[in-house]
């Protein structure tokens, strides 16, 4: 596995402008759908560690990182299981909350973070702390309107709503002013997520068209 660091993998995030999030109910499966996820074309996947085997599924995963595949841990929540999903081999922490210590361990290891907010304090201060991007969650208590307003007011904020957003959702998004967005169930539902991820890469892409 190429090393990549947070700078790098930032940049991949923005250029695919999605996160495709993994909840499983154990590790075997977390594997099947993060791989089938990438084959679809979305290149930053994160397993959430609320899944059994969560840091097993990542270590098999990290062996199979290559081109322009991202691999991150989800639901981190602290220093301590921040550094077993590096050992493990996530070069992304994603976390529900302002958590400090997480983006003080990714930043020791050069990993990127994108860190929970729900308000536009949090958001600034997450930033401030050094998070790579700012996790709008959840986004469902939100709007693309709402987030082009904040953005107005703040617009050295780089966001990623995540949330209850649908591959249709996603390009309204986009076009508030978020950098990605974040999509679990929206996309592993059912026994193979490519339609989905389709639908999504096409909306995604009409929006940064227009």
């Amino acid at each position: 596995m190429t090393p990549r660091t947070a700078a790098d993998v930032r940049t991949a995030i923005v250029a695919g402008g999605v996160i495709g999030i993994v909840r499983s109910t154990g590790a075997e499966p977390a594997v099947a759908l993060s791989r089938q996820i990438w084959s679809a074309g979305v290149s930053v996947v994160e397993v959430a560690l609320t899944t059994p085997g969560g840091l097993r599924a990542i270590e098999t995963l990290s062996a199979e990182v290559q081109g322009d595949r991202v691999l991150g841990a989800g639901t981190v929540l602290d220093a301590a299981t921040a550094r077993l999903a590096i050992l493990a081999g996530a070069r992304l922490l994603v976390t529900p909350t302002l958590t400090e210590d997480v983006i003080e361990m990714a930043q020791r290891y050069d990993v990127a973070t994108v860190i929970g907010c729900s308000t536009p304090t949090e958001m600034l201060r997450a930033t401030t702390l050094g998070a790579d991007l700012v996790k709008v969650f959840p986004a469902s208590l939100w709007s693309p309107r709402v987030l082009a307003d904040v953005l107005a007011a703040l617009p050295q904020l780089d966001v990623v709503p995540t949330g209850g957003i649908s591959p249709e959702d996603a390009a309204g998004w986009i076009r508030a002013g978020a950098r990605a967005v974040g999509i679990g169930s929206g996309l592993t539902r059912g026994d193979d997520p490519a339609a989905r991820v389709r639908t999504l890469l096409t909306a995604l892409h009409e929006a940064r068209s227009s």
